[in-house]
């Protein structure tokens, strides 16, 4: 009974060990020095708008967005505007992420290989990244983590009707928070026929998938009319393909290994638990191969009785995954997919496939998992310690990474630090001018900043015009609007992440202050820069 206690309690500490480790990466340095970049500004400014100007905004804008967006008003509302509250949904995202990679894991090849590569996803550099990132791209990694759990255990003998429920809701929510995390779908159907999955498990997949998709092409669909929004992406590049070959590189190396590896579903943890395993005995003295065979009804179908009461051979389990068509598929299919997107139109950004890098984690296990059974074979004793070594050494290896990212200029830029440098340099009175208007999210994010100045480019609220940015008044009312300051205060993009004027509204701007403002103030801060002009004539003149 014993025993049986703690194999029923493994599958628990398998998937909570590696949850537990990502919190604690996560929870390192998440203010990162209390540092916001543009794309979390944008989430934090719209999260602090009220249910109805959010909703108008969508219609204009970043509906592609609009679930997290109104999940994370719910939380400002509730807990108050802050780093952490802006970051902690990614950091449990990732985490949830980590427990179900854990749980694939520990099913198909046992328990070493899901501990290892639940804790390998929370190191994985791009993870690393977006665990701490005010956007939904940790949340679609944790639906996607989930959808693919419950395709393991339907493949396993275990689906319900609530299982392809639950799976249809899992894919949906994804698809929401971001459609392209529909890439998913034809990576599970290759784990399908790869698995060679009975035909009504193949049929309730697709009505479940059909469910998912049906529901998230409404937001598809409406979001092909804000597609300028990336127009930003630039075309797909062979340079841009090196990091894509790589991973894939790792992926299928660690599949071929851990073919090799204890793949059969419901093993312990690798060789060296499955040694003794075999030889345990009931009752009757007969063997049981429960831990062996997977679940009931799989094992019931590897082990028929033959004639006169004889069992055949246990033979290959239709429809049972291995790791290698779970963890290969999730890899390759999204990278491959969002590349072939991109053929047409420019969309190749890592972060919109970050799920990919669930499989990715997987296969390390995999390698993890081989690294276990070679050094079993000599000292069971030994193997237990290859985790905790590699896991060490890798964290050690990824410090500088780690630390890195971490810091302030791991991002393009810092809104919070623009704005307490506009604080300190504002006079009463004084004319704001943000060139791109894009750059308004310095004041979005933190208004009480500004506090004594005026907007004099803006004719419309983001909140009125249902914009991120509002909307700027004619090149003319610009320009009539600068030459009745007498300082004004700019707030920019460093060189090195400005790009080229366009518009003639900045164009206006940047002439009116090189021809009648002298510039007594020029501060980069971490990839902004504010600046103070001060008119050369008196104000009202030409």
């Amino acid at each position: 009974m014993t025993c049986d206690r703690r194999v029923l309690r493994r599958p628990l500490l398998v998937g909570l060990i590696p949850a537990v480790w990502t919190v604690v990466l996560g929870l390192w340095g998440l203010s990162r020095q209390n540092s916001v970049w543009r794309d979390e500004a944008a989430t934090w400014q719209v999260a602090r708008r009220s249910t109805g100007d959010i909703v108008r905004m969508l219609e204009h804008v970043d509906v592609v967005h609009s679930l997290y967006y109104l999940c994370m008003h719910g939380l400002f509302a509730g807990l108050g505007p802050s780093t952490t509250v802006l970051r902690l949904p990614s950091v449990l995202a990732i985490a949830a992420a980590a427990a179900c990679v854990a749980l694939i894991g520990h099913r198909l090849a046992g328990a070493y290989v899901g501990l290892g590569a639940g804790l390998v996803l929370g190191l994985l550099p791009a993870v690393q990244f977006y665990l701490q990132e005010g956007r939904p791209y940790a949340l679609v990694a944790a639906g996607s983590a989930v959808s693919t759990l419950l395709l393991v255990n339907a493949l396993r003998g275990r689906a319900r009707k609530r299982t392809w429920a639950a799976y249809a809701c899992a894919v949906l929510v994804c698809g929401w928070l971001n459609w392209l995390a529909l890439l998913i779908l034809p990576a599970h159907l290759i784990t399908l026929l790869w698995s060679r999955a009975p035909r009504g498990v193949r049929v309730r997949w697709a009505v479940a998938a059909g469910a998912a998709t049906a529901g998230v092409l409404p937001l598809a669909l409406f979001s092909l009319d804000q597609s300028g929004q990336v127009s930003w992406v630039p075309p797909l590049t062979w340079h841009m393909m090196i990091g894509p070959a790589i991973l894939l590189a790792i992926g299928g190396l660690g599949g071929l290994l851990g073919r090799r590896t204890g793949t059969a579903p419901g093993t312990g943890m690798g060789t060296a638990e499955r040694t003794g395993v075999a030889g345990r005995t009931d009752r009757t003295g007969r063997a049981d191969r429960t831990d062996l065979a997977g679940p009931p009804d799989l094992a019931n179908r590897a082990g028929r009785p033959g004639p006169a009461g004889t069992v055949e051979p246990p033979g290959p389990v239709t429809g049972s995954p291995s790791l290698a068509a779970v963890g290969l598929p999730l890899l390759a299919v999204p990278q491959l997919g969002l590349i072939g997107l991109s053929l047409v139109k420019p969309l190749f950004v890592d972060r919109y496939i970050l799920f990919s890098l669930l499989g990715l984690a997987l296969l390390i296990g995999a390698l993890i998992g081989r690294a276990v059974d070679e050094v079993a074979r000599r000292s069971r004793p030994a193997a237990r310690c290859v985790l905790p070594v590699l896991v060490a050494v890798a964290l050690v290896a990824l410090l500088p990474q780690s630390l890195a990212k971490r810091s302030p200029a791991s991002r393009v830029d810092d809104v919070l630090a623009a704005a307490e440098r506009t604080r300190q340099l504002k006079h009463d009175g004084d004319g704001v001018l943000f060139i791109p208007a894009a750059r308004r999210d310095t004041w979005l994010v933190t208004p009480d900043a500004f506090t004594g100045t005026r907007d004099i480019a803006l004719a419309e609220t983001p909140e009125e015009s249902g914009t991120l940015k509002g909307v700027e008044a004619s090149p003319a009312r610009v320009r009539a609007a600068m030459l009745a300051q007498r300082r004004i205060l700019l707030v920019t993009d460093a060189t090195g992440v400005a790009r080229p004027t366009r518009g003639r509204r900045d164009r206006t701007k940047a002439e009116v202050l090189a021809t009648h403002f002298t510039l007594v103030s020029d501060e980069r801060i971490r990839g902004r820069r504010v600046a103070v002009y001060e008119r050369l004539a008196p104000a009202g003149g030409g």
